[in-house]
């Protein structure tokens, strides 16, 4: 970023941080796409004011400066994305009276086909549950071990976003309530329950964390093999490592977790506002994309089971 605008996007990214709690990896994204917009601006506008600049400016920058990778022409999911870190900056900057009217108010967003989110099948997560009848067990049997098994129960188990299981602090875990409390997105807290035998997995680690390791982060529940706290590519590999193992889908990343506790808590006719509260979504227009593969499910057993299907 150039000194030019580095002064306004400073103190955006950090109220995005301190006041908005966004994910690290979040605020790199919106780093990058402002990186990339000013440097359009600059390039082909030269320096010019904050105040100044035009919707007419974004809307070139949009159909001609932004790039998907590898130089390939942006799909509308990428524009979309690009679109909603100006929109956030824009509106930061008019709270800021740095201009006096946002110029996103006259750019439109491209419609994007909704995909439908991809999950581990329950047959998948059930050979994950009794690994220990496999002939080659998916965890070894250190402390290591019992933290990769911890990082894809609890994600399948309560639904959990990667940013919020490193950061889960020890003291969130209520093993009377069956609780886990969580601060997500908005600094937002949401209680979700837990299972007794995730319990029993939690105090045996807290009880094996004490006992094996000298020095290790008291504050998080869990830890790598020196004590110290989960960084998001770890946890990335560890749950793409293991659900190579049990499932064909392409993607194996922790929000797949996420989406394969929720298909599975609606599959099982959980409410869906119920299935919002857990996740931490903001609307319920977010949790409804997991319906689809629902009704999907309904289609296929009913073709299978109807006489006159």
């Amino acid at each position: 970023m150039t000194g030019t605008y580095s002064s306004y996007t400073t103190p955006f990214l950090s109220w995005l941080a301190l006041e908005k709690r966004y994910s690290p990896h979040t605020i790199a994204a919106y780093e990058e796409d402002l990186r990339q917009f000013f440097a359009f601006l600059e390039q082909t506008y030269g320096d010019i004011p904050l105040a100044e600049i035009h919707h007419s400016f974004v809307r070139s920058w949009l159909a001609g400066g932004v790039q998907g990778r590898e130089g390939a022409q942006a799909s509308p999911r990428t524009i979309n994305r690009k679109i909603s870190t100006l929109k956030s900056f824009f509106k930061y900057a008019l709270k800021q009276q740095w201009v006096t009217q946002s110029v996103m108010v006259k750019i439109t967003s491209p419609k994007v086909n909704k995909r439908l989110p991809l999950f581990v099948e329950e047959k998948g997560m059930q050979t994950i549950a009794r690994e220990g009848e496999l002939a080659q067990p998916l965890f070894t049997p250190d402390l290591e071990g019992d933290t990769r098994r911890l990082i894809i129960d609890i994600l399948y188990q309560t639904g959990i976003r990667l940013s919020e299981l490193i950061g889960l602090q020890d003291r969130q875990v209520d093993v009377h309530l069956r609780t886990i409390k969580v601060l997500g997105k908005g600094n937002k807290e949401r209680i979700i329950p837990v299972s007794p035998e995730l319990l029993e997995r939690v105090v045996a680690y807290r009880q094996r964390k004490a006992r094996e390791l000298a020095v290790y982060d008291t504050d998080v529940l869990l830890v790598n093999a020196k004590g110290k706290k989960l960084y998001p590519k770890y946890v990335y590999n560890v749950v793409k490592e293991i659900l190579s193992q049990v499932t064909t889908i392409e993607k194996r990343s922790p929000h797949i977790l996420r989406h394969t506790f929720a298909t599975h808590l609606t599959n099982a006719g959980a409410d869906l506002n119920a299935v919002k509260e857990l996740l931490g979504h903001s609307s319920l227009a977010a949790t409804q994309v997991y319906t689809h593969n629902t009704i999907d499910r309904l289609k296929e057993i009913h073709s299978k089971a109807h006489p006159k299907a």
